[in-house]
């Protein structure tokens, strides 16, 4: 499919045409989940942001030429405490977190990545890695720690566009007596005997966080690829940090072409915290809680895309609603639409504008008011809507309305002839108000339970 693509690099601040460095293998990583607790709701929208975009080089590079990795950090210090506080060992804790995420990110329409890599299954390349940068004179042991030198990598701050100074006066870092300067960031650190811990030149140990993504993203991607995601909370340091260490151990390459970066999530209007009581994992919404309905999956992920990805994005219970509605009338359109394997034009192109997932949302509005459902259906199923068919909760109550139908067909045909449509606007009205989509036309009529449907509010009619 021949579409040019628009991304906007936050490495240099400018939106740009997308190409890839081999059109037959394009390759994305984005930094996923450290896996010690239920993903929030937050940790969503990266995965929906990228999932869309893994979508899109699919549907313009072919499936078989996109190449999506995101990983899973199964050993981190969140972990060991957690560990520790319940009694359970790290594994058992990382597995059952990994499905949860897994399990959790497929029912808001995430599809699995190519390649899932866990940090714990790279170890010996971290190790490698880290002794090539102390080779290289980039990286230096001090007290069983190894630390990445941030002076020997003169590019260092390139991605957030600060200087190291400013670095260090804007960022909490670990004041160490064994640093030589203060941005120095871990690349090895010891472990006591009741942590996780590997043998390595350096004793018993565990990886920093850093090293973790330019291991795995240079084992399964080589050392240049297209497209590296994630929050924008992870611009500084952790994107920063994997710059710096790729680079200096593969000079060769370039590491990531274009830098993507989602905005963070809010929660009416406030930034998500539990002391405000507005925060919420992906699971609370799904299955409900404090006496509140859940919200289906697919309702997560539209009003996630309703707001463009470099924007703050505000998730409110009303716009959970209206995302229902709009769902609901578009599936019912579509129930008997002939399936079109090629996408809506003006979808794609807002797709390919800098994933803009806003306006291609507008444009399936503009296909539904249109009544054009094979296209409809299309864009749907491009964005994720219909991996596993339309789902139940869409489908509207199993009632019968077409003596209702026929009613209001009928009241309607009187009036065409007195002039007089009083009880048309008033039947129409009452439909309304019970939940039911009326459409009119000159085949006929025809009624559809919508969203909030009441059939109790139909008697007497």
């Amino acid at each position: 499919m021949d579409v040019p693509i628009w991304l906007t690099n936050s490495r240099t601040r400018k939106k740009e045409l997308f190409e890839p460095i081999d059109p037959d293998n394009v390759r994305i990583y984005v930094c996923g989940p450290t896996v010690y607790d239920r993903a929030h709701l937050g940790n969503a929208r990266p995965a929906i942001v990228f999932d869309v975009l893994f979508r899109l080089m699919r549907q313009v590079y072919g499936p078989e030429h996109v190449t999506y990795v995101r990983n899973f950090t199964d050993v981190d210090d969140k972990i060991n405490a957690r560990a520790q506080a319940s009694g359970r060992s790290i594994g058992e804790i990382t597995a059952e977190t990994t499905q949860w995420y897994l399990d959790d990110m497929a029912t808001v329409g995430v599809m699995e990545p190519t390649h899932m890599p866990r940090a714990t299954e790279f170890i010996d390349q971290m190790i490698a890695m880290i002794a090539d940068l102390i080779e290289k004179g980039h990286a230096y042991e001090a007290e069983g720690h190894v630390l990445f030198a941030v002076e020997s990598y003169k590019a260092y701050g390139g991605l957030s566009g600060r200087s190291v100074d400013d670095m260090i006066a804007g960022a909490r870092v670990e004041v160490a007596p064994y640093k030589r300067n203060p941005m120095d960031f871990v690349l090895w650190k010891p472990s006591e005997p009741e942590l996780p811990g590997w043998e390595s030149p350096w004793g018993r140990g565990r990886p920093g966080w850093h090293i973790e993504c330019s291991a795995m993203s240079y084992e399964l991607l080589g050392e240049s690829f297209d497209i590296h995601g994630g929050g924008n909370d992870l611009m500084f340091p952790h994107h920063e940090n994997e710059i710096a260490q790729s680079c200096c151990a593969h000079p060769e390459g370039g590491f990531a072409k274009v830098w993507l970066h989602n905005e963070m999530l809010q929660v009416e209007g406030k930034k998500m915290s539990k002391s405000l009581g507005n925060f919420f994992t992906v699971h609370d919404l799904l299955e409900g809680r404090d006496g509140q309905a859940g919200v289906p999956g697919e309702v997560i992920r539209f009003v996630m895309l309703s707001t463009h990805y470099r924007k703050p994005m505000d998730w409110t219970a009303e716009k959970a609603s209206q995302a229902e509605a709009t769902l609901k009338k578009w599936y019912a359109q579509i129930t008997e639409a002939l399936d079109n394997e090629v996408p809506y034009v003006g979808v794609v192109n807002a797709l390919a504008d800098d994933l803009n997932t806003a306006k291609a949302i507008a444009e399936m509005h503009q296909l539904s008011l249109a009544g054009d459902t094979p296209s409809l259906r299309a864009s749907l199923k491009l964005l994720g809507f219909l991996d596993h068919g339309i789902p139940d909760w869409a489908r509207g109550p199993d009632f019968d309305l077409s003596e209702l139908a026929d009613k209001l067909a009928a009241v309607r045909g009187a009036a065409m002839e007195s002039k007089d449509f009083s009880e048309v606007d008033r039947m129409k009205a009452a439909l309304l108000e019970a939940g039911v989509e009326v459409r009119m036309s000159k085949a006929g009529v025809e009624l559809l339970p919508g969203a909030g449907f009441d059939a109790a509010k139909l008697e007497g009619l």
